[in-house]
């Protein structure tokens, strides 16, 4: 299960209606939950798609994904996963974002714009791909 704050899912959504027919990406941040606890994303850093067709694929350059996760970790921070948009659906991990996918237990959240938004994630678990995780979203208090 991942909780997203209602900032950072609005923050999400918002990116991908502003990414227009690109794909938009980024990397979540918070409390990266491990043995059933599931992880709480209080914070989205934007990242710039460096693909060479961004309509159909995302990139973050290593460069800028590096300095990301000092940004996180000099917060105080876990990363918790990745987020990018599919414009034009499908609402699920293409065979693309399975073959990209690199980072084991990690959180990889899509947002498809094919209608009205819908927001999912998948952990991704390496030699048995991506496991479909609940999404909550957590109310500011």
């Amino acid at each position: 299960m991942i909780e997203l704050s209602r900032a950072v899912y609005d923050d999400i959504v918002y990116h991908a209606y502003g990414g227009g027919e690109a794909e938009i990406c980024g990397v979540l941040a918070g409390t990266h939950g491990d043995d059933g606890e599931p992880s709480v994303v209080t914070e989205a850093y934007q990242a710039e798609n460096v693909a060479e067709t961004p309509q159909i694929r995302y990139l973050i350059d290593p460069e800028e994904q590096f300095e990301l996760i000092e940004t996180i970790e000099g917060d105080g921070l876990d990363v918790v996963g990745f987020y990018h948009s599919h414009p034009t659906g499908p609402t699920h991990p293409s065979e693309t974002d399975a073959a990209r996918a690199t980072w084991p237990d990690h959180s990889y959240v899509i947002c498809a714009l094919d209608g009205y938004p819908f927001v999912g994630s998948w952990r991704w678990r390496d030699d048995d791909g991506f496991e479909q995780e609940t999404v909550s979203v957590r109310s500011e208090r």
